[in-house]
C-alpha cells in the first residue's frame, strides 16, 4: 500500500490513532512527494512533527524513477490534476500498489489505479471524523503545494 499525505496528517493527529494502529498493520510505502509535502507542512506542532519523523525513518520511501515521471507526466495530459497527484499516483502505479488516501476523488477517475479510503464506511471502525476534526480544503492546499 502506498499511504497518501492527507492519511499521514490525520495519523499524525492524537485523535486518530486507529489510523496510526492500521498503518503499523499495513506496513506501507510512501512516495517521495509525501515526505516532502508532509515535512514541510507548516502547521505541524511538535508532537506530529515527531510522530512523522519517526514513521518516515521505519518506513520504505519510494524515490521518483523516469517510469514513475513518464507515468505521471501521461496522467497530467489525460486530465488537470496536480503535479503532487499526478507524482503518487505513478508512483502506485508503477509499483503496482494500492493508494490510501482520503480525496479518493483525485484519482478514481484512473481506472488502472487501486483505492482505500479508510475514512470510508465499513472500512475501519468508529473513524468517521466530525467536520472540525477534517482537514480543511485549505489545509489540503497547503499539503498539496
Amino acid at each position: 500500500m502506498l499511504i497518501d499525505s492527507n492519511i499521514l496528517i490525520y495519523a499524525s493527529q492524537s485523535t486518530h490513532a486507529h489510523l496510526r494502529r492500521l498503518i503499523v498493520e499495513w506496513v506501507p510505502a510512501v512516495s517521495t512527494v509525501s515526505y516532502v509535502e508532509v515535512l514541510g507542512y507548516h502547521q505541524l506542532d511538535d508532537e506530529e512533527r515527531q510522530y512523522l519523523e519517526a514513521f518516515f525513518r521505519l518506513t520504505q520511501v519510494l524515490p521518483l524513477s523516469q517510469d514513475i515521471l513518464d507515468r505521471a507526466v501521461a496522467l497530467r495530459q489525460q486530465q488537470k490534476m496536480s503535479l503532487g497527484d499526478a507524482l503518487v499516483a505513478g508512483t502506485a502505479l508503477i509499483h503496482e500498489l494500492k493508494l490510501v488516501t482520503r480525496n479518493v476523488e483525485d484519482f478514481q477517475w484512473i481506472q488502472e489505479l487501486s483505492l482505500l479510503n479508510p475514512f470510508e464506511s465499513g472500512t475501519l471502525q468508529d473513524t468517521k471524523s466530525a467536520p472540525d476534526e477534517e482537514l480543511s480544503n485549505e489545509q489540503n492546499a497547503q499539503i498539496n503545494n
